[in-house]
């Protein structure tokens, strides 16, 4: 059930430090190694809340979801359960390969689903700039149908990134972070590869402080 349409927040909620919408999406259960993981995706609203802050939807898309979600419990229900569904399918998969293992086959079963259903409400157009001197002059792209179409249309550019990146070569650079009670996943796009934490400031510097104690305990 969808609870009490709440009051908007215009300040970002999530912390998207993934370099890939797909890997933010998966970073939205938090503490995920821990016995209590925190799932950010609460309720319908804050899935919407992602599609606003990663950019997938407008401000006015956004507005559009809060107004109706409440009025449609059960499409928006339905939406935010295929939201974990496809986040922890694309998890398994990234955490498999990450490890050098075959990723399960029900969860790229899963996977492809969303990709087949993506597709449907995808298309490839080319653009059109008035500067003829502009480099992407006749270059095309994908576009995807009116995402108010649909509560779950936020997934389909998320399904398809993940699609992306799987295929690329940058799926070598996909990392989990070095914090044991963390693990967030990230694009690595350090110079040497040589990242270790999603970010420096949080899980980074509560390593050092648990460094600089042990080093202070044994002495």
């Amino acid at each position: 059930m969808i609870e009490t349409k709440p009051a908007r927040r215009r300040a970002p909620k999530f912390e998207l430090i993934g370099g890939n919408v797909c890997l933010d999406f998966i970073n939205t259960l938090d503490d995920r190694p821990s016995a209590q993981p925190k799932d950010l995706l609460k309720n319908y609203y804050e899935l919407a809340r992602f599609g606003e802050d990663t950019g997938i939807l407008t401000p006015a898309q956004l507005d559009f979801f809060f107004d109706n979600a409440h009025l449609m419990p059960d499409e928006a229900g339905d939406a935010l359960r295929r939201a974990i569904n496809l986040r922890e399918a694309m998890y398994a998969i990234f955490s498999a390969l990450m490890k050098k293992q075959t990723a399960p086959a029900v969860a790229m079963d899963t996977l492809n689903a969303y990709i087949r259903d993506a597709a449907q409400h995808s298309r490839l157009v080319q653009n059109r700039v008035q500067n003829k001197d502009v480099q992407r002059e006749g270059r095309c792209e994908w576009r995807f149908d009116d995402l108010t179409s649909a509560f779950g249309a936020m997934l389909w550019p998320i399904t398809r990134a993940a699609a992306d990146l799987l295929a690329s070569s940058d799926l070598a650079q996909v990392r989990a972070c070095s914090s044991p009670t963390c693990q967030w996943l990230f694009l690595d796009t350090s110079k040497n590869h040589h990242r270790r934490w999603c970010n420096m400031k949080v899980c980074g510097n509560r390593a050092k402080v648990r460094k600089f104690y042990a080093k202070k305990k044994t002495a």
